[in-house]
């Protein structure tokens, strides 16, 4: 099953020609997750040749607008194509009624549900979403005004069975379920051990985004061992003042980050529109962590 993240926009604040606002379209195991909905992220999904009708949930990090002023277009959108499937948005609270605030003045009536859900209350243990596939998590994040961070991981998956040799040894395929679930079997007095008749799971994926945020390094926590890790890069250790002053975070940051939380790979991003280039973002995000790379609209990455 495919799991893969595309960077619809790289930047912070304010487009520039390269780069539209934060958002990121993530593709698990057929399922569509949108993460923030910056000005222009509906342009840059039919851009990239994605689906804008197969997301089904939002995630929306914090009430700065380069991270949610595209949303009330897109929901728009959807509905013009004649959308009836529901959305759930996950977000502050009070960006519901900023959202259909908005809606109502443009009359525009939704013939779909778009069902909120707060992350004030939010435990990062506890999944704000749950199916038999997958969790989803919020955890806080360092900015200047409440603001989450998300990872998306797959569930532990089941063994592989060998069915010829189950079939062989009398086993019944009523006792399959058992097996891939890592269970014994007992038939008429027989034991049957699944590490005889399985092969062990494929590896479960994970994919962590650390949106606007100071150097924490209680992030470690949440993000610990994810496959791929986006963490914002807005600075370069030459503004690092001005990261602090801002509750953001340079390229070198993010990549301590990376190498506390032994993730396999790191992606930067939302970077500030005075750098017309991401070397220098790359070259000191190298000292402290190898496998990094900086992210470009349109990029996609699988995991």
């Amino acid at each position: 099953m495919s799991f893969n993240v595309t960077v619809l926009g790289s930047g912070a604040a304010i487009p520039t020609s390269n780069r539209n606002p934060s958002a990121h379209y993530v593709v698990c195991n057929d399922r569509y997750f949108l993460i923030d909905c910056g000005e222009g992220t509906q342009l840059q999904i039919r851009k990239y040749g994605l689906k804008i009708q197969k997301i089904s949930h939002i995630l929306i990090s914090h009430l700065h607008g380069d991270h949610y002023f595209g949303l009330v277009g897109l929901l728009s959108t959807m509905h013009l194509l004649g959308r009836t499937q529901g959305v759930t948005v996950y977000a502050p609270a009070e960006l519901k009624d900023t959202i259909m605030r908005q809606l109502e003045i443009g009359n525009a009536k939704l013939d779909f549900t778009v069902d909120f859900v707060p992350l004030q209350n939010t435990v990062p243990n506890n999944p704000i979403f749950e199916d038999k596939l997958l969790k989803v998590f919020a955890f806080p994040l360092k900015h200047r005004i409440p603001t989450w961070g998300f990872r998306i991981e797959e569930k532990e998956k089941e063994r592989t069975l060998m069915i010829n040799k189950a079939l062989e040894d009398g086993l019944l395929r009523e006792h399959f379920p058992k097996l891939k679930r890592n269970e014994i079997v007992k038939e008429k007095g027989k034991i049957f051990l699944p590490e005889n008749y399985t092969l062990p799971p494929k590896q479960t994926r994970s994919y962590a985004y650390c949106s606007d945020t100071a150097f924490d390094s209680n992030l470690v926590e949440f993000v610990k061992n994810a496959n791929l890790l986006y963490h914002e890069a807005t600075f370069i250790e030459k503004e690092k003042i001005r990261a602090k002053q801002t509750f953001h975070s340079t390229a070198m940051e993010a990549a301590k980050i990376a190498q506390k939380s032994n993730v396999h790979k790191l992606l930067l991003g939302h970077f500030s529109a005075r750098y017309e280039s991401t070397v220098d973002h790359l070259v000191e995000a190298k000292i402290e962590f190898e496998n990094v790379i900086c992210a470009e609209d349109g990029l996609r990455i699988e995991i």
